[in-house]
């Protein structure tokens, strides 16, 4: 997600906001009182600003907190430091002066409820940026994430526009691509298909049907995360297809579905707003390979690949997106991070195993190409190249591997093959490969917790 100027911007964009508070929220006591001071803040000139938030300020009522963390984003910078100063008075905290400082320390304060008529508030600034973000916020929907917590993108819904049956080309068309350019590869039921990342990186979301199945690739820019999911989900009449919401969580990217138009957490495949919520929808995750492009094609020569004509102009170069974030260390919005075991940029593979979520770094695969491991109740084989960020994972019950030369060799004699959908082995033998992803280190243990091998 990329964001325009803030302090521009925001003074633009709050004026079209505004037009959507006409309506006063009704809530009884203090929660009334802050929720007129809030919409009165908003509408004030500059001056008149400063009163109302020392008023805010003095009613003592802990109610009002996400509410002022919200006016630090949508106020024009406050030079004075009243914002901040209010919710000092009101904590006892100071984690910094800024919206990202103060947002970070409300994820780990889920203490503090914010005010009834807090969510039509919010409705309302997100649907004078945008009326479609009303598709996805109002008051009342079922969630299984904090509303306090979402924040705008920069973009609109859909002004990063998903892939919906792209063109793929045949490999030897696909002049466009460097032998060293990234892909996503996809081979399902004998279909191979690669989704170069400098043509992801503007789009985020391929919706397509390799093997027969309808697949959507979810890759959040953010979080250096892509992830393929089947788009079949139990209960649901047909296969889901998404696209950008323009909305970020704890710094993901919230998809959503083009059927029920709930919001989804891209790195879990879980109901975040809306219908789903309760409904036990879980996304089932699919085996993607990240690799470069040449390894791709000399294993994989009769691959498919996207088509640069995508119906979309953009600056497809190598270099044409998000190279300055991926280079940088810092995050693009706010999001806690708790585990300095590594950097919050540094990359991991992750695995959802049952009985436990597990990750290793990607640096590890510099040195230690083959990996034998254990992840919750299951043994599992990783062979990783930390250069082309290639991690493949399999089950390896009853085996121990070592390499030899193409080829694995196990302990008990026999020779096996790694292929995308399985170990292959003796007398028809096979190891079914696990679904995993890269991602930052920020991103991965914040929604599935510490347990990092080392």
């Amino acid at each position: 997600m990329r964001r325009t100027s803030p302090r521009l911007s925001r003074r633009i964009l709050l004026t079209l906001a505004l037009a959507a508070l006409a309506t006063r929220a009704q809530a009884a006591g203090h929660d009334a009182e802050i929720d007129k001071l809030l919409r009165d803040i908003l509408d004030a000139e500059p001056d008149q600003q400063l009163t109302l938030i020392d008023q805010l300020g003095d009613l003592g009522d802990l109610a009002a907190v996400p509410g002022l963390i919200q006016m630090l984003f949508w106020l024009p910078i406050d030079d004075d430091k009243v914002l901040p100063n209010a919710l000092h008075k009101l904590t006892g905290a100071r984690p910094g002066e800024t919206f990202r400082d103060w947002m970070v320390w409300q994820q780990d304060h889920p203490e503090f409820k914010p005010h009834l008529g807090f969510e039509k508030l919010l409705t309302d600034l997100f649907g004078g940026l945008d009326p479609k973000f009303r598709r996805f916020l109002t008051p009342d929907v079922p969630r299984a994430i904090r509303f306090e917590e979402i924040v705008w993108g920069g973009v609109n819904v859909d002004a990063i526009p998903a892939l919906d049956d792209p063109k793929m080309i045949q490999a030897a068309e696909a002049t466009y691509l460097t032998p060293t350019d990234r892909v996503f590869g996809v081979a399902l039921n004998g279909d191979i298909r690669a989704y170069p990342e400098r043509i992801l990186n503007w789009h985020e979301m391929a919706n397509d049907t390799v093997g027969g199945i309808p697949v959507s690739l979810a890759y959040c820019t953010l979080c250096n995360a892509a992830i393929l999911y089947d788009g079949r989900v139990p209960g649901a009449p047909t296969a889901l297809t998404f696209g950008t919401s323009g909305l970020i969580y704890r710094s993901n990217k919230l998809m959503y579905d083009r059927t029920t138009n709930s919001l989804w957490q891209q790195l879990t495949g879980t109901p975040a707003l809306g219908g789903l919520v309760g409904s036990g929808a879980q996304l089932t995750q699919l085996p993607l390979t990240i690799a470069s492009w040449s390894d791709w094609q000399a294993r994989h020569p009769t691959t498919k690949v996207l088509s640069p004509d995508t119906g979309f102009k953009r600056d497809y170069t190598s270099e044409g997106a998000y190279a300055a974030y991926f280079a940088s260390p810092y995050l693009a919005f706010p999001a806690a991070v708790k585990n300095t075991t590594l950097k919050p940029k540094d990359l991991v593979f992750g695995l959802h195993a049952p009985g436990a979520s597990r990750a290793w770094p990607l640096a590890r695969f510099a040195t230690t190409p083959l990996i034998n491991d254990r992840a919750g109740l299951i043994d599992v084989l990783l062979l990783g190249d930390a250069t082309t960020r290639t991690v493949r994972a399999y089950v390896r019950t009853g085996h121990t591997f070592t390499a030899d030369g193409p080829t694995l060799k196990s302990t008990d004699g026999t020779t096996w093959t790694p292929t995308e959908d399985a170990l292959l082995g003796p007398n028809n033998q096979s190891l079914p490969r696990l679904p995993g992803n890269l991602a930052y280190w920020f991103a991965w243990s914040g929604a599935y917790g510490d347990d990092l091998a080392q």
